[in-house]
This record gives structure tokens, sequence and C-alpha cells, in this order.
């Protein structure tokens, strides 16, 4: 049995299934990691989904900032965007099952036998693995209850609060966790969120650095899976794997095996995944 975790598909079917196909996977007996936004901005996201879910209980995927949106806009459909490609799943005759699959999703994976945790984005610096478990349960919970659910979604939007603090309540609370766990990039050293830059390492305004590199990480400790950050490049701290490779725009999907000794890195080329007008 092989384990894969796989970064940002976004919707690019396409290219997942080149994928699969390299690493020779078998779907009675693999298991794959999903490191978050299955959908959107890629021209096959209905298709994607419902690929997906049918693997059943071989994959494990946590939810990223597009899986979110995209449960955003079945309740609020002024929330969509205009270059999201999410309206064929809102208009698919399954689009209840699929949404209802995708609202049971976790935010944070961890494998204490495999040793390697997933998220989408990344863990502020005051969170260990206890912290990021219990609080990631939280928004869980509230997502799977169908009137909380609605109720968290129309105030899931917002940058505010930035910075983390045990008494944190309420939506504000659910909020930080929620982009905390999808859309972290950088942070002070004290852990103030920043969320307007999406660029590699030497981009980011001063006083920011990427999250891993925050002094002190609680979760120093952990081998850390995340997607989310295309531009973010090599990385050479320990325990920190990035996926996302940027397939939507033209780049790589990449798959890391974890079952071995030492994890392997496999990326196929996705020059044919971009589409006309979509910027980065």
């Amino acid at each position: 049995m092989a384990v894969y975790a796989i970064g940002d598909v976004q919707g690019c079917l396409d290219e997942l299934q080149r994928l699969l196909d390299r690493l020779h996977f078998d779907p009675a007996a693999d298991r794959l990691w999903f490191a978050g936004d299955l959908v959107n901005r890629g021209p096959q996201s209905l298709e994607t989904l419902r690929f997906i879910r049918a693997l059943g209980g071989r994959v494990v995927s946590v939810l990223g900032n597009h899986d979110l949106h995209l449960l955003a806009i079945s309740r609020y459909a002024d929330r969509l965007k205009a270059r999201d490609t999410l309206l064929p799943i809102l208009e698919a005759p399954d689009r209840d099952e699929l949404l209802d699959w995708l609202r049971q999703r976790p935010l944070f994976h961890h494998d204490a036998t495999l040793g390697y945790s997933l998220v989408h984005a990344g863990l502020p610096p005051q969170w260990d693995l206890d912290l990021a478990q219990s609080c990631s349960r939280e928004v869980e919970a509230v997502l799977r209850d169908d009137t909380h659910c609605r109720d968290f979604l129309a105030h899931m939007y917002g940058n505010q609060p930035d910075t983390w603090s045990a008494q944190l309540t309420g939506h504000d609370r659910l909020r930080f966790i929620v982009n905390a766990c999808t859309r972290l990039r950088y942070c002070t050293p004290e852990g103030m969120m920043e969320f307007r830059h999406s660029g590699p390492p030497g981009s980011q305004p001063p006083g920011f650095l990427p999250w891993f590199e925050a002094p002190g990480r609680a979760s120093r400790g952990l081998n850390v899976l995340f997607g989310h950050w295309a531009s973010l490049g090599t990385v050479t701290s320990p325990g920190v794997h990035p996926l996302d490779t940027g397939c939507v725009w033209g780049h790589q999907l990449t798959a890391l095996r974890l079952d071995t000794d030492k994890p392997e890195r496999i990326s196929i080329d996705c020059p044919g995944a971009r589409r006309p007008g979509q910027a980065g």
C-alpha cells in the first residue's frame, strides 16, 4: 500500500489522472491525501469533485479556501466571482451530495503512524498539535451542522482578527481558525497574519516572514504537508513539505509519497492546464 499527498488540483482532473497514472495508483490498495482546493479556476471542478468523492475511504482531503468558497456560494450566490469555475457544481443534479461530502472534510489531519500532518495553508506560531486539532474540530463541527453552517458561512469572509488569542469567541474565533488553516502564508514573529501578498519569500512586506520560519513555532516538531502557495519554491526547513506547484497556472502537479523511509516527490508538467484570461 502506497500513500501519496497531492497538492492543489483546482479542477484540473486531466492532470490529476495523468499524475495518478505516473504513480501507478491502485484504487483498491493505495491512499491519497489532498491538500485542499480540489476545485475552482480549473476547467473540471465538477468532474474532479465527483472523481475524488468516488474514491471513498481511500481519500483524505482537507478543506482549502476555494472549497470553503464553494460552500459559501452554494448558500449565498452573491459571493460568486467572475473567474470562479464553480457553476457546473451548483447546477449539477448531484450537487447536494457533493456539497455535503465536501463539508464533512477536515481542516487539519494528523496521522501518528505515518508521522505527517496535513493542512491547506499553515499553522499560527502559537499552535502545537493539540491546539491545531482542537481548533480545526471547532470549525468542522459548525460546518457539519446545517443551521450553524449557514450562519457561519455568512460571516466567514474577512481578515480580522489577524492574531491568535485563546480568548477569541464566536465568529471571530472561527474566522481566525479558517484563515489560518486555509489562507496563511506570511505572519510576524508574533503571529499576526498578512493576506495581501502571495509572492515568494523576499517579496513580502518588512516585518513578515513565512509562517514556518516564525521563531519558536510550536508546531516545529511536526512534519507539515501544505498547499496554497504556488510561488513558494524550494523549502529546506525541516518538517516543512509544500505541495502546491501551480498546476492550474500551467506549471506542475506534485505528489509526495509518505509511506517510505525517505519521502519521494513526483511531479508532472501541466502546460495545458492554464486557461486564457486567468491570472495568478
